[in-house]
Order: C-alpha cells, then structure tokens, then sequence
C-alpha cells in the first residue's frame, strides 16, 4: 500500500501536468495535419517526441547522482515556482481578469495562418508543416520533460512519472484520432488550475525535505499540503473577482 501510495505521488502530478501541454500540442497538430497533411506534421511531431525522450533519458539518471536531499531542495524550489506561475494565472483565468484558454480558437487561428502560407519540396515534405509541428511538440514538450525529470528525481521514482506522461500521451493521441479534432471538451482551464495547485504542493513537500523538515505521516501530509493551496487559491480567486466587480464599477460611475 505504501509503494502505490508513493508512486502516485509521482504518476498523478505527472499525468496531469503532461495532460494539459499534450492538448494544447495536439490543437496546433491537428490544425497542422488536416490544412497542410498529415505526413509532414506526424514526422515533425515524432522527430520532436524522439528528441524529448533523449532529454528524459539524460537528464533523468544524472540527476540521480546528485544527493537527493540536494535534489529535492533544488526541484522542490523550481517545482513550486513553476506551480505558481501556472496557479496564478489559473486564478486570474477563474476570476476572469484574463480570458479563458479557448482550444477551439487556437484551432480556427492556427489553421488560418497554416492556409496562408505554402511551401512544399519536391520530394513532398512541407517544410512549414514540418517545422510548425516539431517546433509546437517542443515547446509543450520541454515542461513536460521539466516536470517529469524533477517529480522523478526528487520522489526518487522517476520510472513511476514517466509512466504518468505516457499515459497521458496515448490517451491525448487516441482521444484525437477519434474525434479529429481539438479536445475542446476537456476542461483544460480546471486541469491548469489543478496542476498549479498540486506543484505548488509538490513542490512546497520537497522543499521542507531538502531542508530537513519531517512531515506528520510523510507522504500523508501531502493531501493537506494539496488542501491548504486549494483553499488560499479559492479564496484569490474570490478576491480577485471581488476586486475586478468594484473596478467594472467605479470605471462606470
């Protein structure tokens, strides 16, 4: 029970982290695949995804051989930074400071621009397509493998959150050959809000590890830790609200 317990702690965030930049990846591919075809943007996408790997395999066994109170101070600090970037504008979004993350615009904005422009060699390949993919995949996929590499490094179970990243690719990937077209209907906004929340949490744990802190349970008191954020960033995005109804207000009187 307790090795499950410990390994989700690496799977969970790792799937839902890896989720949310796998959508907004497949958005842009899709658009990629149906205005340009499909032969460039699966290559550029899989020459992308190879390069990840690589990265994964590299980075995740050398950081291995640093001390792992060393590594979990270090990720524990950029894991909860980068869980604070990602809540904060989770929160703003909530609040509607910001407009919400819409794929299907994504969808029509990237598929106008793609029809703009036409460039194929001779040999068939379209360069704009296959760059556009490879560029896309890389971009979402570099915190993917961020993610992956510093939850696995600082749990010591790296294994454990690759198998939540791949689980989440196959299912974005089988999710898109069956609707062929951008996953609109998962709540993309709701799983950033969710992530920030949990990296924040994760990222505070290790943080209290590196330094010395002992936990009450160990890797029980992670859901209190998960809690404790979710409140605070509940009661933010009360505020804000607040905040932005009083502005809309005043501006109008």
């Amino acid at each position: 029970m307790t090795d499950w317990v410990h390994a989700g702690t690496s799977i969970l965030p790792a799937f839902l982290a890896s989720l949310v930049e796998f959508v907004e990846a497949l958005t842009v591919v899709l658009a990629i695949g149906i205005v340009r075809g499909w032969r460039s943007a699966l290559a550029g996408t899989g020459l992308a995804l190879a390069v990840l790997l690589v990265l994964v395999a590299v980075l995740g066994p050398a950081l291995q051989n640093i001390p792992l109170d060393w590594i979990q101070l270090i990720i524990g600090v950029l894991l909860l930074l980068f869980g604070m970037r990602w809540l904060r504008k989770a929160i703003l979004r909530a609040a509607g400071v910001i407009a919400l993350h819409d794929e299907q615009a994504v969808f029509a904005s990237e598929t106008r621009l793609l029809s703009e422009s036409r460039q194929t060699l001779a040999s068939g390949w379209d360069t704009v397509a296959l760059v556009a993919a490879f560029k896309i995949v890389m971009l979402e996929g570099i915190e993917v493998v961020f993610i992956v590499v510093a939850i696995g490094a600082a749990s010591g179970q790296l294994l454990s959150a690759c198998i939540g990243a791949g689980v989440a690719l196959i299912a974005v990937v089988l999710l898109g050959l069956a609707l062929h077209k951008p996953l609109a209907l998962i709540p993309e906004n709701a799983l950033k809000f969710a992530v920030g929340v949990m990296l924040c949490a994760f990222g505070s744990f290790w943080t209290g590890e590196g330094i010395g802190i002992q936990w009450p349970g160990e890797d029980w008191s992670l859901p209190a830790l998960v809690v404790g954020f979710l409140i605070v960033a509940g009661l933010a995005v009360a505020f804000c609200r607040r905040r932005r109804q009083h502005t809309l207000l005043s501006s109008v009187k």
